[in-house]
């Protein structure tokens, strides 16, 4: 996607499962698009989150859930 989306004040969260640690997914929903980040990377400057869409993110967060193992990396 090539959406230019301003994550200044962007609302950052990780899974529940993290428990606050370092190394996590975190995604923010901003402007009708979702970014995505590791958390180790949130303060570089130089490494840009990836933005999908609110639907691709469903698509795959539902995926996940109803089972589809295939999609995670053994």
């Amino acid at each position: 996607m090539n959406k230019q989306v301003d994550l200044a004040n962007a609302a950052w969260v990780k899974s529940e499962y993290s428990n606050g640690g370092a190394n996590c997914l975190e995604v923010a929903f901003v402007d009708g698009v979702v970014a995505i980040r590791d958390s180790n990377d949130a303060d570089d400057p130089n490494i840009k989150p990836t933005i999908v869409s609110e639907q691709d993110y469903r698509l795959f967060t539902r995926s996940i859930h109803e089972g589809q193992k295939n999609l995670l990396l053994p």
